[in-house]
């Protein structure tokens, strides 16, 4: 079931930084000039929805290099369907991967915790939107090495 679910796709991460993710970050950590235009309610919900968005991207780009190199694993070992299931199990799912699922899942938490706070706020607070900003940074982080950590894995048993 969890293999299953990881080659349909789930939650999003990526190898290397795309330019779309990497434009998104360097706009992101822009320095704001004191109550600057860029700390207002509607910048805390901004950095939420960029904040899927960049998720999304990064499944885009790496969910369809992992399934493939897995398909590439299951037609070099003969593995039919059932087995395939099994056998790649492990790969997909371990001790490490569940970390980067449990610390991505905290910092999406706080990312939606601190998104709404900050658009209910009577008056915008440019600290705590910097904080939701360095977040979203480090879920987009965890999610890369994670998509890093999965291809590597695959690409060793391919190797083997």
């Amino acid at each position: 079931m969890v293999l299953a679910r990881a080659i349909r796709g789930g939650l999003a991460a990526a190898v290397a930084a795309s330019a779309p993710a990497a434009a998104l970050i360097l706009s992101l950590s822009a320095p704001a000039a004191g109550q600057d235009v860029g700390c207002t309610r509607q910048a805390f919900e901004s950095v939420v929805g960029q904040s899927a968005a960049a998720l999304r991207d990064l499944t885009s780009q790496n969910r369809p290099l992992f399934q493939s190199r897995l398909r590439a694993l299951r037609d070099k070992r003969g593995w039919a369907h059932d087995q395939f299931l099994k056998e790649a199990a492990p790969i997909v799912q371990d001790d490490r991967t569940d970390a980067f699922d449990k610390t991505s899942s905290e910092l999406l938490a706080d990312i939606e915790r601190m998104g709404a706070e900050g658009s209910a706020a009577p008056t915008p607070d440019c600290a705590a939107l910097a904080r939701l900003r360095t977040r979203m940074e480090a879920l987009v982080e965890a999610q890369k090495q994670k998509w890093a950590y999965l291809i590597e894995k695959v690409d060793r048993e391919l190797a083997r």
